[in-house]
């Protein structure tokens, strides 16, 4: 089986993209820019704890506009996103759900959540976008490709966005990616992630792998 990836969901949508993609928000500056493609681009989107923080203060110079960007939920241990923001989207309808187990991060709790909405409802299955986790503190960064190596066994996509950098895990198998070099430049990186080492074939590349170990 031959697996498709791409970034559609980074360019500005008109309409729904193919597959459902969800967003994830997590505690980690973004602009506003990359907010609006991604945000237009999921059909649901949670905060993860302090994410609602990033969402709310994102708007600071125009307040007005935190009424159309409103998540779905916010979700985690609580102990990041602040009395006001809290506040602020619970009167709005913002479900602000306390987990306050310690064995899961905000985010794993909130992919919880997606999959809760997948069992309840028979034959969607989401693309997951986590905005954030791959900049800031080099625990968190480490966390995020953690679990996408441990998600890639019960995920088809995933992927973590910053304003520099689009990333996600490739599992053992034939990969087939389409990029927009408009969005994403002329450079990629194939690192291997959670093994010792793997054999990897490229084409379509500047510079191609033949079956080299890395």
């Amino acid at each position: 089986m031959v697996l498709a990836w791409n970034v559609h969901f980074l360019q500005k949508q008109d309409a729904q993209l193919e597959t459902p993609h969800a967003l994830i928000i997590l505690n980690q500056p973004f602009s506003l820019e990359l907010l609006d493609r991604i945000w237009n681009s999921c059909i649901w989107r949670a905060c993860a704890d302090g994410g609602a923080n990033r969402l709310y203060d994102l708007f600071s110079d125009d307040p007005e506009s935190r009424t159309v960007y409103l998540p779905h939920l916010i979700k985690g241990d609580l102990d990041s996103i602040r009395d006001d923001v809290c506040s602020f989207y619970q009167s709005l309808g913002v479900p602000v759900v306390h987990d306050a187990d310690q064995d899961s991060t905000d985010l794993m709790k909130c992919v919880s959540a997606i999959e809760d909405r997948e069992s309840n409802k028979p034959g969607v299955r989401y693309d997951i976008v986590l905005l954030g986790g791959l900049a800031g503190r080099l625990d968190q960064t480490i966390h995020t490709l953690s679990y996408l190596h441990k998600l890639r066994k019960t995920r088809e996509r995933v992927f973590a966005v910053t304003d520099d950098n689009v990333g996600w895990v490739l599992d053992a198998g034939e990969h087939v990616i389409e990029i927009d070099h408009s969005l994403l430049g002329q450079t990629c990186g194939l690192l291997p992630i959670g093994i010792d080492s793997t054999i990897l074939t490229t084409s379509g590349l500047r510079w191609n792998l033949g079956s080299l170990t890395l």
